[in-house]
């Protein structure tokens, strides 16, 4: 099934800030779930197999790399078994890239909002109106992520247009 995000990631150094307005304001915390995202090579898209103690999905989005809230089309599958999947993966299209974070996640309605740190690029914020759980415009999901953009205070500045996996892959020695 295919469903819609409008997201936006930025850096941020107010982790605990954010964190106490999401528990004041009554959000869910899901857990702190440590996570590996293997991406894959593609024709187009990204295809990703999350992997960690809350979340175990195959994922495949699409979305342009644009700073601000962004579109992303996305389908996922949850899976019971990713190990075998990833080796499957792995032989047919090869990897592209991993990725390791601790991610804090929790949830007000349907937005989903993940507090990040990855060790080699830093501390992060995640904000996700999907109408997953809802069923919202993408107007009324692009509303609620300025929203809560507003409500972090988060500078223009601290956007980021691209995936985790585009910023390690553009360190030295990172691919693979």
């Amino acid at each position: 099934m295919s469903f819609i995000n409008i997201e936006i990631k930025a850096r941020t150094n107010k982790a605990g800030e954010i964190r106490k307005y999401l528990l004041a304001n009554h959000a869910e915390f899901k857990g702190t779930d440590f996570q590996t995202d293997t991406y894959f090579n593609t024709t187009k898209g990204r295809l990703k197999l999350r992997q960690g103690n809350i979340e175990n999905n195959l994922i495949y989005y699409e979305r342009e790399n644009q700073a601000g809230p962004k579109q992303s089309n996305f389908s996922l599958l949850e899976l019971t078994n990713p190990e075998a999947l990833k080796a499957m993966l792995a032989a047919a299209v090869g990897i592209k890239t991993r990725v390791e974070k601790q991610r804090e996640i929790f949830f007000i309605g349907n937005v989903k909002f993940h507090l990040d740190i990855l060790q080699q690029l830093g501390s992060f914020v995640e904000i996700e109106a999907s109408n997953k759980y809802a069923p919202l415009s993408p107007a009324a999901l692009n509303e609620q992520c300025n929203f809560y953009m507003n409500e972090f205070s988060i500078a223009p500045g601290d956007l980021i247009n691209i995936s985790y996996s585009d910023m390690l892959l553009a360190l030295p020695d990172q691919a693979g």
